[in-house]
């Protein structure tokens, strides 16, 4: 899973400058290819989350429920998954030529990805009338989940997938009520799996000076800094074409011409894009980390499930939320941020939450695009 993916700083008036700088008519050519009027990006995000619909013929049916497991949250917003359908189950497969091998090298938090999209799939095939029963990948680099005809049941989480969003900006402070916090804290995990709540001050300054050091080192990386830039989409015109990355209106930041959000980008100082995720972070209502006995691809997986099980909550609670992995991803940091906040098992994810405005919707590949 990503995290807060670079900021780009630069705000309209500078953006005016600089354009105007780089000459009248070449910036004119770049920025009517980039904004390209006539067409409608939310429209696009918009498709892909209509309500569930409930389709007579099975085939049709197991794919609107693909379809609602592809709007589970993921690394980058890769989207690492292929889809199977089989006669009696759904298999999911990890895509590895999306894999993220300069962040996420031993594929852990594309394994997590998976989780997430197994997560909504299990909510949308109960919802459509069947009673799932999954296969773990302890053999096998897939997983499995057979299908049996059942009563329908849907509720508040199946209800939120499309509504669920990683919100990557500053929130407003504002502390959750006890009750919300309440119902975070008792969600239903998976086995093998527990969360840590992090909400008083010296807790949330352990956390954030492990998340400045992550970002110090990974700015540091020009591999890390390329594998990001290679995931931004820039402007609306990248958006469409690739249905997918970290498109810089879902974080809140200007539309450019890649080769303007390139150069920033890649000018980016690590202390300049530690402070930024330093004020998000301390502008959040608390944190949570999500923490698993194992270390393997299982675990990953239901890693995965209890993250989007875990957001779509916050969701139905109006509460915002987004990842900040630093101190996870940097595999020296790793067990240093575990001895940290006091935790006997390992970190997985880095969850920020609280309240902010909702931000333009990500895109997603049609079904048939990850269909096997």
């Amino acid at each position: 899973m990503n995290k807060t993916p670079a900021r780009l700083t630069l705000s309209r008036r500078d953006f005016l400058k600089l354009t105007a700088a780089a000459g009248a008519v070449a910036v004119g050519g770049h920025l009517l290819d980039t904004y390209a009027p006539w067409l409608n990006d939310e429209e696009q995000a918009a498709m892909t989350r209509q309500p569930f619909a409930r389709e007579e013929a099975i085939s049709q049916q197991l794919v609107e429920i693909i379809r609602y497991a592809t709007l589970a949250a993921n690394g980058h917003n890769t989207q690492p998954w292929k889809f199977a359908l089989r006669q009696d189950a759904i298999e999911i497969h990890a895509d590895t030529s999306r894999h993220l091998p300069v962040v996420d090298p031993e594929n852990r938090e594309l394994w997590i990805s998976l989780g997430s999209a197994l997560e909504n799939l299990l909510l949308a095939a109960r919802a459509a009338g069947y009673a799932p029963t999954v296969a773990y990948p302890h053999g096998a680099d897939l997983i499995r989940v057979q299908l049996t005809l059942d009563t329908p049941q849907g509720g508040p989480l199946f209800d939120a997938i499309p509504l669920r969003q990683t919100t990557r900006s500053v929130y407003d402070d504002r502390p959750l009520p006890s009750a919300d916090l309440d119902t975070l804290q008792s969600l239903p995990l998976e086995p093998g799996v527990s969360l840590r709540f992090l909400s008083a001050p010296a807790e949330m300054e352990t956390a954030l000076a492990a998340i400045n050091e992550g970002n110090l080192r990974q700015y540091a990386d020009r591999a890390f800094v390329e594998e990001l830039i290679t995931w931004l989409r820039f402007n609306k015109k990248e958006a469409l074409a690739e249905l997918d990355g970290l498109y810089s209106r879902c974080s809140g930041n200007p539309t450019a011409p890649r080769w303007l959000g390139r150069m920033f980008v890649s000018g980016t100082k690590p202390q300049q894009q530690a402070d930024a995720d330093a004020e998000k972070f301390r502008s959040s209502a608390g944190a949570v980390v999500i923490v698993t006995a194992a270390d393997d691809k299982a675990a990953w997986v239901r890693a995965g499930q209890v993250y989007e099980r875990l957001t779509l909550q916050m969701t139905a609670l109006n509460i915002k939320s987004a990842l900040l992995n630093q101190p996870i991803e940097v595999a020296e940091l790793r067990p240093q941020f575990q001895t940290a906040i006091g935790l006997d098992a390992a970190p997985q994810l880095l969850v920020r939450f609280g309240y902010a405005d909702p931000l333009p919707r990500s895109m997603r590949r049609p079904v048939e695009q990850v269909l096997i």
